[in-house]
This record gives C-alpha cells, structure tokens and sequence, in this order.
C-alpha cells in the first residue's frame, strides 16, 4: 500500500481560539444525532458497545473486507514496536491490536489495553489480552511516561475534547515515545465519498441489525458512520497533537481512506 504525509502548516490554530484555552475541541459537533451533553453521549456509546461486543469482530472484519487485523499488525511493526517494549492500547475493543503487540513486544515487554466498555474488555480478554484495565482516554489512570507506544484505533471520534486526550496521552509516553491513532477519513473524490457512505452508513447497519448486538449493534454502527462524516479535519487533529506539547505530527494515508498520524513526546 502506498502512503503519502501531511502535516500540518505553522501558524495554522484551532479557530476557536487559543490553543489548549476555552472550550473543548471536540471531534466532531456534540449534539450528533441529538445527545444533550457528553455525559449522555458517552453513556449511550458504552451500552452500544456492550451490547455489541460478541459480534462486533465479524462486523468490522465486513467492513475492512477481512484486512483490518493484518493492517493493524503491519501498522505497529512500521512505527517501530518490538521485543521488549511497552505498548498502551487506548480503546482496545476486542483486543486486536492489544494481541498484536503482545506478540511482537514478547514476555519481555508490556502490553496494557484499556477500553470504558466492560463489555469489549470480556471479549479483549476471551481472544487473549493479559492487561486489561476499564477508563476512558481523557482520564489514564497510569503513572507518567511509562509506554514507549501509545496506539489507538478508531476511536478518536468518541473523546469529549482532543487536546485534554492528547495531553493525557503525552503524559504517560516517555520522553521520545511516539504516538499512532488510527482513523477513517472520508474520500476527496465525491464519487468515492457517496459509496463509502452507502457502505458504512446504510449496509453495514442493516447488516448489523441481524447479528448478535441486534438494534443496538446497527444503531452503533449508523453512529461510526455520521462520526467519520463529521469529524474535523486532518489538520486539526495534527494541531491539537502540537498544541499537546507533541512533536513531528505525521499523518500517512492509505487506500484513500485509512488515516495514521504519528507524533512524538
């Protein structure tokens, strides 16, 4: 797969104001779909993905065609993850990459995966994730600079405010370690961007719908959907990982629609 960069321009700031001052910078508009506050938001999100979790690798292998968990794989060898390092998996879901990178770090590293759903914790567990700890990204209830790398894998869309995660997460990195989130970002090409919104937005959920989460599942699924949509742009992403205090914020893309941006504590 080829890959191109993009960072972001200097004197290029969130415009709503100073940088890391005044209001959240929140990923996407909080009243998507009408959720009153972020409290209400997140509590809708986390019984979504409980009720969601026995099923949800089949649904996200159907919507990365049965590529997503090589990708992850090839994703933490590229940024550098090896023998004995530490990696925290922020919203580990399933497990996926949580279980990638105990395989690549071996018995001499330390892999933790962390998620605020119980119920994906289960599932994490049942395929093979030894460290497991409940919390939310904005909150890390871990000592400072204690990872080498912190890895998130679509999920950025569910955090109440980028810079308060971003700054978490410099926190807990050691100095020189690197941060990677994974994201969907919509296509350029409006041709392309109408067929990922069909595939994403009307056939997965209905495909959702008859798995084991049930309406809870295909509801989840129309919300991945308007957050990918919604979401701010690239840009913004990389200037609240600098206003964090984070340095050289990369963003590569690939297949058009799979962002991984990099920065380093």
């Amino acid at each position: 797969m080829s890959g191109e960069g993009d960072s972001r321009r200097a004197g290029e700031r969130d415009p709503g104001g100073t940088p890391g001052i005044g209001k959240p910078l929140r990923p996407h508009p909080l009243r998507i779909r009408e959720y009153p506050s972020d409290e209400a938001r997140r509590r809708q999100i986390d019984g979504w993905f409980d009720a969601s979790a026995q099923g949800y690798d089949f649904i996200t292998q159907l919507m990365s065609f049965g590529s997503g968990s090589r990708y992850r794989r090839q994703v933490l060898l590229r940024e550098g993850l090896a023998p004995g390092m530490s990696l925290l998996d922020v919203a580990c879901g399933t497990g996926v990459l949580t279980s990638h990178g105990q395989r690549i770090v071996g018995p001499r590293g330390l892999v933790l995966g962390l998620d605020p759903s119980a119920g994906m914790l289960v599932e994490a567990r049942r395929h093979g994730a030894r460290r497991l700890v409940r919390a939310n990204a904005e909150a890390l209830p871990l000592a400072d600079e204690r990872f080498d790398l912190l890895s998130m894998g679509y999920a950025l869309r569910h955090v109440a405010d980028l810079r308060a995660t971003f700054r978490e997460y410099r926190r807990v990195l050691k100095s020189g370690g690197k941060v990677l989130i994974l994201e969907i970002t919509p296509p350029g090409s409006r041709i392309s961007f109408h067929l990922l919104k069909l595939y994403l937005g009307r056939v997965i959920p209905a495909i959702a719908r008859f798995g084991r989460g049930g309406r809870s599942a295909r509801d989840l699924m129309k919300y991945y959907w308007d957050t990918i949509e919604q979401c701010v742009a690239p840009a913004e992403i990389l200037g609240a990982l600098e206003d964090a205090g984070f340095h050289q914020a990369l963003r590569r893309v690939e297949m058009g629609i799979l962002s991984s941006y990099t920065a380093i504590r």
